[in-house]
């Protein structure tokens, strides 16, 4: 499937990309190039062949999501200058 200009301008108006047509031009050169190789690809015969999940075990393993701090409001309301109730006073800011 040989890519057009037109089809290089239609999906870089649908990106919203200005393109000089000198780019337009080098797109469409690379992306046929880009389709050949999927086109390579799809040619091969991959029955037999097991699809791969993830090519490296994942680099942090998963825990329990468990609370280690829980809050404290009044050790956090004894530093407050101006505490109100479990809230903090504050100045008003919007006249």
């Amino acid at each position: 499937m040989a890519i057009t200009r037109d089809d290089v301008r239609r999906v870089a108006a649908l990106a919203r990309l200005r393109l000089k047509p000198e780019e337009e031009a080098h797109l469409a050169v690379d992306l046929d190039k880009i389709l050949e190789a999927f086109a390579k690809l799809q040619a091969l015969d991959t029955t037999g062949v097991a699809p791969a999940r993830a090519l490296a075990e994942p680099a942090t393993p998963l825990r329990e999501d468990v609370v280690t701090n829980p809050p404290a409001s009044d050790d956090l309301l004894a530093n407050a200058p101006a505490p109100e109730g479990r809230y903090f006073r504050v100045p008003k800011i919007i006249e």
